[in-house]
């Protein structure tokens, strides 16, 4: 590893937003730069680190390595192991719009340099910041050959689906779904709808399902639970409306999954809907915690699937031309020369 240039820590063994961006850059940077991945979940297209490897990396004269972090345990982890001697600069990506606990200022302060992955995120800071969009795999989120048979590999009742993709709780507004969809599918008997994702609360969850059921569609409404990652672009494939409905959100990555597996799009204005979509021609906005405007909306495309066909598409057209995961790396290989203050070796291809 006498070439390293970047450590990619994922130091969370849950399977979070973060965990599938950070898989979604990693193997991109790997092609750009000298990098390793260390933690659970590794991808293809980037080499793992042992911890063992990461102990013998701190020894007289050693070259500086970008320790890239994108949450707090990971920023801790990081100066602490730069205290130490490890000859560590720190890099953080903030994607959260809120403010900052005073841990996460303290912390955010003492990096070499901060990206930001919108700008409302990079309002939220204390520190000068360069904004970097996040960017999608459109190899692996793409439209099906036919999506009416994806559809129908998928075991659900009717012609259609509606989903929703993201972890079951309020923040990300899955019971703003349940309650739209329990309005609108009574009337649409060609839909189905989908809930994937883990469940953070099973009283929660209970709750949705009682809604479906007092609405009389507990048959076409399924709720998957957490996923294989390899089955969720399948899943994408197999629906004709994406429903993308946090209360609040740092980004929110499945925006630009679900435009580039050609689905018509539904969001509401949280993380960065406004920045990544331009209105009614490539997605339709809503306010968020509104079941009635998100209910409403599902409508204007539910009544037209050709017209929700016809948006997919350009969603997708639009976010392979604009958010294409290709430039979001090559922006991070720009911070990671700036901050080490050299050139670093351009990688092999990721196979």
């Amino acid at each position: 590893m006498t070439d390293l240039d970047v450590i990619i820590p994922n130091l969370h063994w849950n399977y979070t937003g973060v965990t599938a961006t950070n898989r979604m850059i990693a193997p991109r940077i790997a092609r750009l730069v000298s990098a390793r991945w260390l933690g659970p979940d590794a991808p293809d297209g980037i080499e793992t680190m042992r911890l063992s490897e990461l102990l013998a990396l701190p020894f007289k004269g050693r070259r500086r390595i970008v320790w890239h972090a994108r949450r707090n345990n990971e920023m801790m982890a990081g100066l602490l192991l730069k205290w130490l001697g490890w000859p560590l600069k720190l890099v953080f990506t903030s994607a959260a719009q809120r403010h900052h606990t005073w841990i996460t200022r303290w912390l955010v302060r003492r990096m070499d340099a901060v990206v930001a992955a919108s700008d409302p995120a990079a309002s939220y800071l204390s520190v000068p910041s360069e904004v970097i969009l996040h960017g999608v795999d459109t190899a692996r989120y793409h439209p099906p050959t036919s999506r009416e048979a994806e559809f129908q590999i998928s075991g659900l009742p009717g012609k259609y689906a509606i989903g929703c993709f993201g972890r079951v709780r309020h923040q990300k507004g899955t019971d703003v779904f349940v309650e739209a969809v329990s309005r609108v599918l009574p009337r649409y008997p060609d839909f189905s709808a989908v809930v994937v994702g883990a469940v953070d609360d099973a009283a929660f969850e209970a709750k949705l399902k009682e809604r479906v059921a007092e609405a009389g569609i507990a048959d076409r409404v399924r709720f998957l639970g957490e996923r294989p990652i390899d089955e969720v672009p399948l899943w994408f494939r197999r629906i004709l409306i994406y429903a993308f409905t946090s209360r609040n959100e740092g980004f929110g990555l499945t925006l630009l999954e679900a435009m580039a597996s050609g689905n018509a799009l539904v969001a509401a204005r949280a993380g960065a809907a406004e920045s990544v979509v331009t209105g009614g021609q490539i997605a339709l906005l809503v306010p968020p915690g509104d079941p009635a405007a998100l209910a409403n909306a599902l409508e204007t495309l539910m009544r037209d699937p050709d017209r929700a066909a016809a948006m997919g598409q350009r969603a997708r057209n639009y976010v392979a031309t604009h958010f294409s995961v290709e430039a979001e790396a090559e922006k991070y290989a720009a911070v990671y020369r700036r901050v080490l203050g050299r050139t670093v070796r351009t990688g092999q291809p990721a196979v």
